[in-house]
């Protein structure tokens, strides 16, 4: 599987957990860098937000957010 999003892209979470205290305010984080496929064919993405730091997510968990920086 390829991935979809590049980095420098700016996407958005599908569906934060409200419990979840990295999420960022704004919802808009910065794709950084691209990983491997899991053990399922899935691609994931490192990706942050100003103040939040970096979190890994799986590309089923992105949505593209807005143009790039």
């Amino acid at each position: 599987m390829s991935h979809k999003y590049k980095v420098h892209q700016l996407v958005r979470i599908t569906h934060p957990r409200f419990s979840d205290k990295r999420a960022s305010a704004s919802g808009i984080y910065e794709v950084t860098r691209l990983m491997p496929a899991d053990q399922t064919g899935e691609v994931s993405y490192r990706i942050k937000s100003s103040g939040f730091g970096e979190r890994a997510v799986r590309e089923s968990e992105i949505t593209a957010g807005a143009s790039t920086i």
